[in-house]
């Protein structure tokens, strides 16, 4: 087996990629309103990670092994076309600036890296969370109790000993079925097969 100081870019990049998908810790995790119930007493928040947190974990994992080009473009909102490229691997994405004072270029390109990341897998874990509807304080414009995350969206070192997170990824799983009979078949013969694969195993 050669060392990774011998293998090229190409080859290096999938024994890295778990790495770069890897949960972060549940500090690192933010999270912002998507929509209000009419009376703006409950929140559906979104789990999102900043720029910041992308850059130290590639950083953490591929040291010197990734570059990331922006090009920006001014208008309402502004928007940025950026470019990771990730052991001779490049992927591109557009980013968008919020509104109100995060509606700026920087806001841009660090929503188009963030984005461009996502190709590579770092955070993509985010987007199969489930909806997470929450008591939101108005005054405060904060939630009243911040969203906990699953325990298969959280590192190693955060789960319960034995296999409650995985029962919780699989409710998850669940809650996620689609609702069209033929699809919902598919997926029990998917599964079915996975299920007998473990027991010939065994």
């Amino acid at each position: 087996m050669p060392s990774s100081e011998r293998l090229s870019p190409e080859l290096l990049y999938p024994q890295l990629k778990g790495q770069l998908a890897a949960p972060f810790p549940s500090a690192r995790v933010c999270w912002k309103p998507q929509a209000f119930s009419r009376d703006r007493s409950s929140a559906l928040m979104v789990a999102f990670i900043d720029a910041r947190t992308v850059m130290e974990r590639l950083d953490a994992v591929c040291p010197g092994g990734w570059t990331f080009d922006v090009k920006l473009f001014p208008g309402t909102p502004p928007t940025a076309r950026g470019r990771l490229t990730v052991l001779g691997l490049t992927r591109s994405d557009v980013g968008e600036a919020g509104e109100g004072e995060a509606g700026t270029l920087k806001a841009a390109a660090s929503d188009a890296l963030k984005r461009c990341a996502v190709h590579f897998g770092v955070g993509r874990y985010l987007y199969d969370l489930p909806r997470c509807w929450v008591a939101w304080d108005e005054d405060r414009r904060a939630p009243a109790e911040p969203p906990t995350l699953p325990e298969w969206a959280r590192p190693e070192d955060e789960r319960s000993a034995g296999a409650p997170h995985v029962i919780g990824a699989l409710e998850t799983l669940r809650a996620g079925l689609p609702g069209d009979v033929a699809k919902l078949r598919e997926v029990y013969r998917h599964l079915r097969a996975a299920l007998d694969v473990l027991e010939r195993t065994e």
